[in-house]
């Protein structure tokens, strides 16, 4: 069966065996660290009942948690454990490591005691951003299957999504699955086809507006880099952020009918402590003011596009959204998406996945992707090294 070349859950015989899950359980924490969203943990869930209901006798479950230095107790995964425990009633252990159990004389717990085993943060050793082929066959070495539910982390040749799959069966869970649809569905899409970009740099988002333009209906743009479309235009910006080396691939996209600028933005004259906020028009912003947020003109602007869409791809906030003040124009769009019913929306991108799951929005849409770089990828029309290794292993 399969899907595009790689292995799904139905494509194996899990009866009696134990399976290595990789997820992507890379969670928000707070200072004490504390879960603050446990979005990835609870998109896991149809996967680890697939698994159990296909006959698997145990799961062992492997994530990375931040990015840690010195094994920090923040980033161990003894929270992460207790909540999916939470989450799916089962009997479940937590480890003390990944690999290397039987040399630090780790038991690892027979099936009957518990059919979860939490293994403890994967990036507490260094062969898995290296890409270590021991370190893979060791983690390959105590389970009979390998699953990769982590799309938020197939964007990277790490040891526990690229090269263990050479040392073990291996095959896609449903989350991956349904993420590979979904955005597989962009390049043939109902239309009309709409594409909302924001973030700050130019820069980042060139390979996604050059991909999309080729699919798109529109393009409507928001975040720092309209700045340096508007200078491309002759315009003064003020203090607002440019990518100077951008503004002449900037003239040359503005001139696309398939993209739309803001009518208007928000100015302030500063970031986090605004002592004035105006909405003003983007052709000759005062030289001490700083273009923070897409203003009431432009909202309306936008709904009226959106109004006919069919499709909505999603990536990045509109605004400065770190602080709640230049929020609005997100929000507002994001709840007016969430109210058309017709209109299929797709959300990618961690800073806009983290604004819609605040508001409670997140089954409102079609789709909300559990990997920001990873989506963004596939947006650019670029392969997942962590979906090519399985379709190479099959082939071979």
């Amino acid at each position: 069966m399969g899907f595009d070349g790689v292995k799904t859950l139905e494509d194996m015989d899990l009866k009696g065996k134990k399976v290595f899950l990789r997820v992507d359980y890379n969670v928000p924490l707070n200072a004490n660290g504390d879960i603050v969203d446990d979005f990835r943990i609870r998109a896991s869930l149809p996967t680890i009942k697939k698994i159990f209901s296909m006959g698997a006798k145990q799961i062992f479950i492997a994530s990375h948690l931040g990015r840690p230095q010195n094994k920090e107790s923040k980033y161990k995964m003894n929270k992460i454990a207790k909540r999916l425990f939470l989450l799916t009633k089962r009997k479940l252990e937590k480890l003390d490591d990944c690999v290397y159990l039987k040399k630090q004389h780790i038991d690892i717990p027979k099936p009957s005691e518990a059919s979860i085993v939490v293994l403890e943060n994967l990036r507490f050793h260094e062969e898995e951003e290296i890409n270590g082929a021991d370190f893979a066959k060791e983690l390959a070495s105590i389970a009979d299957i390998y699953v990769n539910d982590a799309f938020g982390v197939s964007h990277r040749e790490h040891a526990s999504v690229h090269a263990i799959t050479k040392y073990i069966p291996s095959c896609i869970g449903l989350l991956i699955e349904k993420e590979l649809k979904v955005f597989k569905s962009v390049e043939e899409p109902e239309r009309p086809f709409v594409a909302i970009l924001g973030g700050a740099k130019l820069r980042t988002k060139i390979p996604t507006i050059t991909r999309l333009l080729d699919l798109v209906d529109n393009i409507l743009l928001g975040g720092g880099m309209i700045f340096t479309f508007y200078k491309a235009k002759g315009y003064q910006i003020g203090k607002s952020i440019l990518d100077k080396d951008f503004i002449g691939m900037a003239l040359m996209m503005s001139n696309n009918p398939k993209i739309i600028l803001p009518k208007d933005v928000v100015l302030a004259d500063d970031f986090d402590n605004p002592t004035q906020v105006v909405e003003y028009s983007p052709e000759n912003i005062p030289s001490y003011m700083i273009g923070l947020d897409l203003g009431r003109k432009t909202i309306e602007q936008y709904k009226k596009v959106l109004e006919k869409a069919k499709l909505v791809v999603w990536n990045g906030p509109l605004g400065y959204y770190e602080n709640k003040i230049f929020l609005k124009s997100t929000v507002e769009l994001l709840k007016y998406l969430s109210t058309r019913t017709q209109t299929k929306t797709i959300i990618g991108g961690g800073d806009t996945v983290a604004i819609v799951e605040k508001l409670g929005l997140r089954d409102k849409f079609y789709h909300v992707s559990t990997g920001g770089g990873a989506s963004m990828q596939l947006l650019e029309g670029n392969s997942l090294p962590a979906i090519e290794v399985l379709k190479e292993v099959e082939e071979k």
